[in-house]
C-alpha cells in the first residue's frame, strides 16, 4: 500500500468528529484491511442496563470498516453494516474492531467485521458491503 495514501487515511480518521470524541483509534492498515482500538468508558458509553452501549461498538466497527473501504485509494462509501452483539466488555476494557476485505466486484466490496476486547473475547461479529464509486478520495 501506498505510504502517501496510508498516512493520509490515518490522517482522516484522527480528524473525524465522531471517531475524535469517542476516542477511536486507527492502529493498522493495509490493503482491504484495518484495525481500530478504544477504551470502553462505562460512565460515557453505557446504556440503559449499566453495559456496553451497542452504538459505540458499532461506531467502533464501522470506523474500522470505513478505513479498509479507502485502501485502494478511492472513495467508497458503506451500503451496509450488519452485527450480532456477542458480549459486552468490561469497564475499562480496551476494545479492538477489524474489517478484512472477503470478496469484491467493479462496484462492491465486502467484509468480515469484529470486536474483540484486550485478551480476544469476542464482543461482536459481523459484515459489511460499501459501494465503490471510483473517484479518488479527497483527502490525499
Amino acid at each position: 500500500m501506498d505510504t502517501a495514501l496510508k498516512q493520509a487515511i490515518f490522517r482522516a480518521v484522527e480528524k473525524e468528529p465522531f471517531a475524535k470524541y469517542l476516542q477511536i483509534q486507527l492502529v493498522e492498515l493495509a490493503k482491504g484491511y484495518s484495525a481500530t482500538e478504544m477504551v470502553y468508558v462505562p460512565e460515557l458509553m453505557g446504556n440503559i442496563y449499566g453495559k456496553a452501549h451497542g452504538g459505540v461498538i458499532l461506531t467502533l466497527i464501522d470506523v474500522a470498516f470505513a478505513a479498509a473501504c479507502q485502501t485502494d485509494g478511492t472513495v467508497a462509501v458503506g451500503l451496509n453494516l450488519s452485527v450480532s452483539f456477542i458480549s459486552s466488555p468490561e469497564p475499562g476494557a480496551k476494545l479492538r474492531a477489524e474489517a478484512r476485505e472477503i470478496g469484491r466486484s467493479e462496484k462492491t466490496i465486502n467484509y468480515d467485521v469484529k470486536a474483540t476486547d484486550q485478551v480476544g473475547g469476542l464482543i461482536a461479529v459481523g459484515s459489511a458491503l460499501a459501494y465503490r464509486t471510483g473517484k479518488p478520495i479527497p483527502f490525499l
